[in-house]
């Protein structure tokens, strides 16, 4: 198996996973995944798709996020890898489609309207 390459995005975040056969490391932009997300959910989201195959000490990952923040980044991260697994074992994606982890989370931020505070918010009205 060579190193496979799969795209996930999430708000602004855009990740870019590099799977390839190894120990369980997984780099994010040069760095150790529970250094970059020193939160423990964010790392959680990270080693979902893994954990749910049973194959977490099987693969290694190298990952390059730019964009967002980190929430949008873990949960980009996780969309390229679940996606990575698939293109290894066709027979992945059930489970994985059946948790949520295929599918692609399309909201984003509402833009801000002219004449308004922000996208929903408006100016204080005063009628005298």
């Amino acid at each position: 198996m060579d190193t496979i390459h799969a795209i996930g995005r999430r708000k602004a975040a855009v990740a870019r996973v590099y799977l390839s056969k190894g120990k369980g490391n997984i780099l994010v932009n040069g760095k150790d995944f529970k250094d970059y997300f020193p939160v423990d959910t964010m790392q959680y989201k990270l080693v979902q798709p893994f954990k749910l195959l049973d194959v977490y000490a099987k693969y290694d990952v190298n990952v390059n996020v730019n964009g967002g923040g980190t929430t949008g980044q873990a949960e980009a991260i996780r969309l390229a890898i679940s996606r990575a697994l698939c293109e290894v074992n066709i027979d992945n994606r059930p489970s994985l489609k059946s948790e949520g982890l295929l599918t692609r989370d399309a909201r984003v931020v509402e833009r801000k309207k002219p004449g308004q505070k922000k996208s929903r918010k408006k100016f204080q009205w005063v009628k005298r």
